[in-house]
């Protein structure tokens, strides 16, 4: 299985998972409670982290699926988003209304990229 490597595993789960030329992320969340903006900012910024550690950015993702908790909330979401999408290299995309994890999780994101 040397040719997987998972990142910040634990006893459920990885936050990514590399193969294939391909790195995969688990549903990245924000701070609980925080507003919807904000989470989205938070979950960018860690999927940019996770990226960079597994050979990739934001310019080589492939798939962005996105769960809110409230459609009501999509166009606060796409504000955040919208401006840190790579304009050149937008990836395909999903967005979807599901319960998440807890009541104070807002927005989940979930990527597909490339690999350097």
């Amino acid at each position: 299985m040397s040719d997987i490597k998972r990142l910040d595993s634990g006893p459920r789960m990885s936050q990514a998972v590399i193969h294939g030329g391909l790195v995969y992320l688990a549903g990245q969340v924000g701070k609980p409670g925080e507003s919807v903006t904000d989470q989205t900012r938070t979950i960018l910024a860690g999927i940019e982290d996770l990226l960079a550690r597994s050979g990739s950015d934001k310019s080589r993702i492939l798939q962005a699926t996105i769960w809110m908790a409230d459609m009501a909330d999509f166009a606060e979401m796409n504000a955040v988003w919208d401006a840190w999408v790579d304009p050149a290299n937008p990836p395909a995309r999903a967005t979807g209304e599901a319960k998440l994890a807890t009541p104070e999780y807002k927005v989940e994101i979930i990527i597909v990229a490339a690999v350097a």
